[in-house]
């Protein structure tokens, strides 16, 4: 900013002296110049300047006129410095030219490569050089560096000479350290803690890794998103009267700091009263609509449930031939009762058709990714509330940093035009994690995935998993949009090779799975897929390994059909405080292939919470059934829990186990000690998880759980070397997790304490996996 009030300065004096220079007696009146002589040009033709300043000779000449001409001399950024003086019967015309751009060079970068920089300056090589447009673009890298983070950086342009008035431009760039947020406070939330808004909102308080992250630096866009999170976090919970009063960022004397403050005001709590629908359109029956209403007198009320029911009305009036009616929301509030009344009016709106969709901004996301957002198209009747929504799902794609979309008049009152701008945002992510047990050790785990691959909407993953005892290669590739309609389509391949410690051998899969996949309900969706794929048993000791399973060993091909089910209704997809999701999984194989089974599976898990949602709590049930159509099923087919899947047991540790001591006796005794899996489970996990009074900032909470769950039942168990228990045993442990959100990802630590166990089980007390909370 100072370089440009210098340049202002400067060019004030220059004009300034320029005039101080005119004879006093042309200051009195215009005169005439017969010629007009230009000196001081090496590159530029005398024409041209003479042009640039609009000077005529023979023409009467006024002091303003003179004036002005040097002011327009300046604006061409050409010169560095300009004089106009009469001499006798002419008019000089001195200047000296602004050097010429050789290089420009960026010296002290390393946040920001060079290719990023040179997009944002306006200067270039083989330019003449400005000192004005050199502080501007000074003061447009600074810019840049605060939205990434780093508000302390400092950018000081600077010239070397070189001979033939060439100069070289260099930047030099003093980056400074991140800013980050160090503290985000709440002032006039009452119901909910500190600690429950933070985990709302975006921004993210700087921790201990915080060098790593990215959501712990300033960002004004991104506290525009968190004014809007925590508005629908309480509008969603019943505060209809919610209000972020400001939201303001305060930058420390040292600037490496922002400190972040939100004030709200929460209002009272609302529940739902009387619930009525009127019309005033033409030929639509309220009674018609009153089916739709699915909100309970009593009830807390729920912003994004009234959306709903809205939706479903425009969409039922359209379908009746109404496409022009709005339908409107009144709330009345009655404070002493804590009750909200709603009338949905029925309104017939004016006949107003979509002239054009005009998209900007989308360097890289082609047109139809946006427009499949629309449920609209050309031509069809404008819906104030479709808009909203087409908004709101291009910002959930995820595929760009800022969208707005506007509406102006198109060719007549009748016509609308859509305007959609964009500005795009990194879509590619390279993830890293580990996970380690006791029994397993350590596994690591990579993924790359594009989440807009060649900007078409489509994600493409790879995902790498190796340790001491699995290695795990994917590649899957997902159209979200099959012919622009809600049909997803896509396929993953993945190859998996298991050294199963609880057994005697090594397993290696391999296998392509396609699949499509498409809504049933608003909170439902159906996936069917089809699988084709090879397993090898290979056995690791032969003489120690169960009978049974060297029975199952070696090659075999499975080719089945199979469908998943869920339904989803959670109150947040990321972090459940209310609500269920249910899940089931039907696999039946036999189409091809040796394998010939039917496989079921079915989970549901309930959330809920307490003291304000400090405090969540989740309780999951969860089973399974297989059966062979040919009598025996496989090891790679049956299940087994442990693990994540029932705490404080080895994965593949409890179950019917083929066991036995000194086998072939006394003189050539051997042990046999293989988990053998079975064809039925059942499992229930109890969590709930809190604050433990540390900092917020760091990202640490704590937990408790109880599991309880069996795996039982084989098909055959004759040969086996030892006698086999495959009756229903039940297991329970009871522990302590530790979360903590960390750079690489969430992490959970588990302490196990089995309660029931059977003899032969193989236990496991620690474990630490990256997991999410619930």
């Amino acid at each position: 900013m100072g370089g440009r009030w210098f340049a202002a300065l400067r060019h004030a004096v220059f004009m300034s002296i320029a005039i101080l220079l005119i004879p006093a007696a042309l200051l009195a009146q215009s005169a005439q110049f017969a010629r007009i002589e230009v000196t001081g040009n090496q590159r530029i033709e005398a024409e041209t300047i003479q042009v640039f300043s609009g000077l005529e000779p023979g023409a009467p000449t006024t002091p303003a006129q003179i004036n002005s001409a040097v002011q327009r001399l300046f604006e061409t950024g050409l010169f560095e410095d300009v004089s106009i003086t009469p001499d006798g019967g002419r008019l000089v015309i001195a200047f000296v030219e602004n050097p010429t751009i050789n290089e420009i060079a960026f010296e002290g970068n390393d946040a920001i490569n060079n290719e990023l920089l040179d997009g944002i300056i306006s200067l270039s090589p083989r330019r003449p050089f400005n000192r004005s447009a050199a502080e501007a673009d000074a003061q447009n890298i600074i810019e840049l560096y605060a939205r990434s983070g780093r508000f302390g950086a400092r950018v000081e342009p600077k010239i070397i000479r070189l001979e033939d008035n060439r100069v070289n431009l260099v930047y030099e760039i003093t980056e400074g350290r991140v800013t980050e947020v160090q503290r985000v406070a709440f002032v006039g939330n009452d119901v909910y803690s500190d600690r429950r808004l933070r985990r709302v909102i975006e921004t993210r308080q700087a921790g201990i890794l915080s060098a790593i992250l990215r959501r712990d630096t300033y960002d004004p866009d991104r506290l525009e998103l968190d004014r809007q999170r925590l508005r629908e976090f309480y509008v969603n919970r019943g505060f209809v009267d919610f209000e972020v009063q400001s939201a303001s960022a305060e930058l420390s004397r040292e600037r490496n700091a922002f400190f972040l403050t939100f004030r709200l005001s929460e209002g009272i709590r609302y529940r739902y009263g009387d619930v009525t629908v009127e019309s005033n359109a033409p030929g639509l029956e309220p009674a018609a609509f009153e089916r739709i209403v699915d909100l309970r007198a009593g009830r807390f009320y729920n912003a994004a449930r009234v959306e709903r029911v809205v939706e479903r009305m425009a969409f039922f009036a359209g379908q009746s031939g109404f496409a022009f009616t709005e339908i409107v929301p009144r709330l009345s509030r009655n404070p002493e009762e804590g009750t909200v009344d709603i009338v949905f009016e029925l309104i017939e709106g004016p006949r107003v058709f979509i002239e054009r969709i005009d998209i900007r901004g989308n360097r890289d996301t082609v047109d139809r990714v946006i427009r499949r957002q629309f449920r609209v198209v050309e031509g069809d009747a404008f819906n104030a509330r479709e808009l909203r929504e087409a908004e709101n799902r291009i910002r959930a794609l995820g595929f760009f940093s800022e969208v707005d979309v506007r509406v102006r008049e198109g060719a007549s009152r009748d016509r609308a035009v859509i305007s959609v701008d964009l500005e795009e945002a990194p879509t590619g992510n390279l993830g890293f994690g580990a996970a380690f047990s006791s029994s397993e050790g350590i596994t690591g785990t990579i993924s790359l995935t594009e989440r807009n691959f060649l900007g078409r909407g489509q994600r493409v993953s790879v995902d790498f998993a190796g340790g001491a005892n699995v290695t795990t290669l994917a590649f899957s590739f997902l159209e979200p949009s099959l012919f622009d309609q809600d049909l997803s389509a896509g396929f993953s391949t993945f190859f998996r090779q298991i050294n199963v410690d609880e057994s005697s051998l090594e397993t290696t899969s391999f296998g392509f799975i396609p699949e499509v996949g498409f809504p049933l309900t608003e909170d439902s969706r159906l996936r069917l897929r089809f699988r084709a794929s090879f397993d090898d048993i290979a056995l690791i000791n032969e003489e120690t390994t169960s009978p049974i399973i060297v029975a199952e060993a070696g090659q075999e091909s499975t080719f089945s059909i199979g469908g998943t089910y869920v339904l989803d209704k959670r109150n947040s997809p990321v972090d459940p405080t209310a609500g269920f999701i249910l899940r089931l999984d039907q696999e039946i194989a036999g189409i091809a292939g040796n394998s010939n089974f039917s496989k079921s599976e079915g989970s549901i898990r309930f959330f809920s919470s307490l003291l304000n949602e400090d405090v969540i709590l989740s309780a999951e049930l969860a089973g399974g059934a297989l059966f062979s159509f040919d009598g025996d099923t496989r090891f790679t087919e049956r299940f087994s829990l442990g693990g994540d899947l029932l705490r404080g047991f080895q994965f593949g540790g409890i179950g019917p186990r083929d066991k036995c001591t000194a086998c072939n006796g006394p003189g050539d005794a051997f042990d046999v000690d293989d988990a053998l899996g079975g064809n039925f489970f059942s499992v229930a996990r109890f969590e709930a998880s809190f604050p433990i009074g540390l900092p917020s900032n760091l990202g640490i909470f704590g937990g408790v759980f109880a599991d309880i769950g069996s795996v039982w039942d084989l098909d055959d168990v004759d040969g086996a070397s030892g006698e086999i228990d495959d009756s229903f045993n039940l297991r329970s442990s009871v522990g302590l997790s530790l979360f903590w959100d960390s750079a690489i990802g969430p992490l959970r630590f588990n302490y196990a304490i089995p309660l029931d166990t059977v003899e032969g089980d193989e236990l496991e007390e620690f474990r630490v996996t990256v997991d999410t909370r619930f």
